[in-house]
């Protein structure tokens, strides 16, 4: 997802739903192999840096062409505290972006423009949730950003 700076990628079940990776998984997928990635490490993680309304492109390197729902991308709230792990509450549960597939089967790489949302400033999370259309999988990405 734009550059590899802060990227967390992980499989998981179920998206956000409360069925998916219990809150302070989300970056793991509730993977036990993967808890590092639910560790902010107090904020030290690499972070890419953001302004608010400015265009990004979100990429992503598929190694398995997957029945698509979609693609939704989260930001955490103003306030978040950045040494906690990432929760539900923390994030604006309206996604910024959302890439509608309707079951088709993205490319092998793939590119998704988007702005970035404005309001906030110093260390932030973008959660990316790639969920696929014919089991209850989904693919999530932690990307640490500062404004």
């Amino acid at each position: 997802m734009g550059s590899a700076d802060g990227v967390k990628e992980i499989r998981g079940s179920e998206g956000l739903s409360p069925e998916g990776p219990a809150d302070g998984t989300l970056c793991s997928a509730g993977l036990p192999q993967f808890a590092e990635l639910d560790d902010q490490r107090g904020g030290a993680w690499p972070a890419t840096q953001l302004q608010g309304g400015q265009a990004f492109t979100f990429t992503w390197h598929l190694t398995a062409a997957h029945s698509t729902t979609d693609f939704k991308y989260y930001m955490t709230k103003q306030g978040w505290d950045p040494s906690r792990p990432l929760t539900r509450s923390a994030l604006d549960l309206d996604p910024f972006l959302t890439v509608t597939m309707n079951g088709g089967r993205p490319a092998t790489d793939v590119s998704h423009p988007g702005t970035i949302p404005t309001g906030r400033t110093g260390r932030h999370l973008i959660l990316a949730v790639w969920t696929i259309a014919d089991t209850g999988n989904a693919f999530y990405q932690c990307s640490d950003v500062n404004f």
